[in-house]
C-alpha cells in the first residue's frame, strides 16, 4: 500500500551519532542545540525569530496570546483545517467565527473574512491547507485596513512560496509543525516565526513558565502566565539533522506535486486544485476533488493507494462550533475532498501508478 503520510527520519549514519553525543552529554533539557536549531531554521525562513516549542498546537497559543486574544474575543478561521488550528483558539478563552473558503483553493477566502469582521474580531487565523498558500496580498490588505493581526498556520507548509517569498515572511506570527508526519519531523516540535523583536522576546518568556533563563531564579519576577512548552536538546537534536536534507525532501514533494498538476488534467469525474498567481505550493498533500467519493477512496484502496479526505470538518465539532455559521462553499468543496499521496516515499514508478489508476475511472 502507498501510504498518504510517512515519517522520514534521517539515515541512523547520520542521526545516531548526533543522539549519543547529546543523550549521554549530561544536558538533554533546553540548551546550546535547541539555540543552534532556532539559529538554523530562522536561516532557512530568513526573516524574523525562530522561537522553538514543544508542538505546533503550543506555537498556536503562544501566537494567540501574543495577538491579544483573550476571552470572550472572536478569531477568524477556517473549518477545513486540523482541529489543533482552532483548538488553540478555546485555549485563550476565545470564539471561533468561521469564514467560508474559497471554492477554487479550499482555502479561508478573503471576501468571507472580510464580511466576518465585527467589534470582538481581535485576529485573523489562515491555513495553507495541504501546503497550498492562501491569498497572502488579499489578507494582508484586509489586516492593514482594519489593524487586525494575522496568524499563519503553516503546518501544512514548509518550504511553500508566495511572489517568491518563502512562507514564514507574510504575516506577523506564523507556526510550523514538526510532528511526526510532516515534511520536517522533530518526533514531535513546532517552531513560532515571529517579526517583532519585542514580541520575541515575550514570547520567550511565556515558553518558559514566565521566566527568563537568562536570570538566575531568585532573580526573576513571574509578571504572567507563563507555560511548560520548550523543546529540548534531544528533539532539537533531530531537527537539526532533518534540516541538512530539507531542500532535497521539499524538492521531492514538489516535483510529485507538479507531475499530478500535469497527469491529472481533464479527467472525468475529476477536478484539479487552483492555486493563486504567485504561488508555490509545499505539496504536503495532494488535493483532489472528485465525484463520489468514497467510490475513488475504495478504487484507489483496492489498487494499493491510500487516499482519503484527511481532516474533519471543525465546525462538526460541538466544541468547535461556536456560531453556527452557514459555510456553503466549504459544504460543496468538503463533499469532493480527497487526498492522494505525493510525499517523499512516492517515487517515479509509484506517482506514474498512481495517476494511471485515477485515469481508469472509478
Amino acid at each position: 500500500m502507498i501510504p498518504l503520510v510517512k515519517t522520514n527520519i534521517p539515515d541512523k549514519e547520520q542521526l545516531l551519532p548526533e543522539l549519543e553525543r547529546v543523550l549521554y552529554s549530561g544536558y538533554v533539557a533546553q540548551g546550546v542545540e535547541v539555540d543552534r536549531f532556532e539559529h538554523d531554521f530562522q536561516s532557512f525562513i530568513g526573516k524574523g525569530y525562530s522561537l522553538s516549542v514543544n508542538s505546533g498546537t503550543a506555537a498556536l497559543h503562544i501566537a494567540l496570546i501574543l495577538a491579544g486574544v483573550e476571552s470572550g474575543d472572536e478569531v477568524i478561521s477556517t473549518a477545513l483545517t486540523a482541529e489543533p488550528t482552532n483548538v488553540a483558539i478555546k485555549m485563550v478563552g476565545g470564539k471561533v467565527r468561521y469564514a467560508d473558503i474559497d471554492p477554487a483553493t479550499g482555502n479561508i477566502s478573503p471576501s468571507s473574512i472580510e464580511a466576518s469582521i465585527n467589534a470582538r474580531t481581535k485576529a485573523i487565523m489562515v491555513v495553507d491547507y495541504a501546503g497550498i498558500p492562501v491569498n497572502v496580498p488579499k489578507i494582508q490588505e484586509i489586516s492593514k485596513k482594519y489593524d487586525i493581526p494575522v496568524i499563519h498556520d503553516a503546518a501544512h507548509a514548509l518550504g511553500a512560496k508566495f511572489n517568491g517569498k518563502k512562507t514564514g515572511v507574510h504575516f506577523p506570527y506564523t507556526i510550523f509543525s514538526f510532528q511526526a508526519i510532516k515534511h520536517l519531523t522533530t518526533i514531535d516540535g513546532g517552531m513560532l516565526q515571529i517579526h517583532d523583536k519585542s514580541a520575541y522576546e515575550k514570547a520567550k518568556l511565556i515558553r518558559w513558565f514566565g521566566i527568563d533563563k537568562q536570570k538566575t531564579r531568585l532573580e526573576n519576577d513571574i509578571q504572567f502566565q507563563g507555560y511548560k512548552y520548550h523543546m529540548n536538546n534531544v528533539n532539537a537534536t533531530i531537527g537539526i539533522t532533518q534540516l541538512r536534507g530539507i531542500d532535497t525532501l521539499l524538492s521531492t514533494h514538489i516535483e510529485n506535486g507538479r507531475y499530478f498538476d500535469q497527469a491529472l488534467k481533464d479527467i472525468p469525474g475529476c477536478q484539479l486544485i487552483e492555486y493563486y498567481k504567485g504561488s508555490e505550493p509545499s505539496y504536503w498533500l495532494y488535493t483532489l476533488k472528485v465525484e463520489n467519493r468514497q467510490k475513488f477512496i475504495k478504487m484507489m484502496e483496492k489498487n494499493g493507494i491510500m487516499a482519503s479526505e484527511l481532516h474533519k470538518r471543525n465546525d462538526w465539532h460541538t466544541f468547535l462550533n461556536d456560531f453556527d455559521s452557514s459555510l456553503p462553499n466549504l459544504d460543496h468543496f468538503y463533499n469532493q475532498l480527497v487526498h492522494i499521496p505525493c510525499g517523499w516515499w512516492v517515487g517515479f514508478e509509484e506517482r506514474e501508478k498512481i495517476a494511471n489508476t485515477i485515469k481508469k475511472g472509478w
